[in-house]
């Protein structure tokens, strides 16, 4: 029969193999990221190209004094009203519907390359009223029209339900088309 096992004798690692395993494992663990950290080195060269990081240096070692000062510019009556406004408009653009504002910005846009491309020539004709109503004929100005009284009717529709809220526009009162009132859901 075979002899029971009293005594285990654990393998011991020299202080230089213990050196050379964590050596090889950090090797290892710099070659399986390499573009990462190929990367980091980039930024920081950038950053310290920059100055960034002799400012965060000077931030951190001056750490006291430079939170002391931030303290007492937040304590300021207009630091705290800017930090509430500017905490209401990310409130206010959390509710837009961008999918709806889309359209929009597309047509702006498009004005917007109109009026770059326009030259306001000295020896053209002056823009007169029988000028004004024949463009409306033009189905782009008609259309532009036809958007910007839509945008002034949809200013001028009652939002008191619509206000302070974060809920989305979808989950809120809906106006109806008809009679430009609003409505419950």
């Amino acid at each position: 029969m075979a002899k029971a096992i009293t005594n285990i004798n654990r393998i011991q690692m020299t202080e230089e193999q213990k050196r050379k395993s964590d050596l090889e494992e950090i090797e290892n663990a710099l070659l399986d990221n390499k573009d990462a950290i190929l990367q980091s080195m980039d930024i920081l060269k950038h950053m310290n190209q920059r100055g960034v990081l002799t400012l965060l240096d000077g931030l951190f070692s001056e750490g006291d004094k430079v939170l002391n000062v931030l303290v007492k510019a937040a304590d300021k009556p207009e630091a705290t009203n800017t930090i509430k406004n500017l905490l209401l408009m990310v409130g206010v653009l959390g509710t837009i519907n961008v999918q709806q504002l889309e359209p929009l910005l597309l047509k702006l846009n498009s004005g917007i390359a109109r009026v770059a491309e326009y030259t306001d020539s000295e020896d053209e004709d002056k823009l007169g009223y029988f000028d004004i109503v024949r463009s409306l004929k033009d189905p782009e100005i008609n259309r532009a029209l036809s958007l910007l009284f839509e945008f002034l009717k949809g200013m001028g529709e009652d939002t008191e339900g619509l206000e302070r809220t974060t809920q989305l526009p979808e989950n809120q009162d809906i106006h109806q088309s008809q009679g430009g009132t609003l409505e419950k859901k």
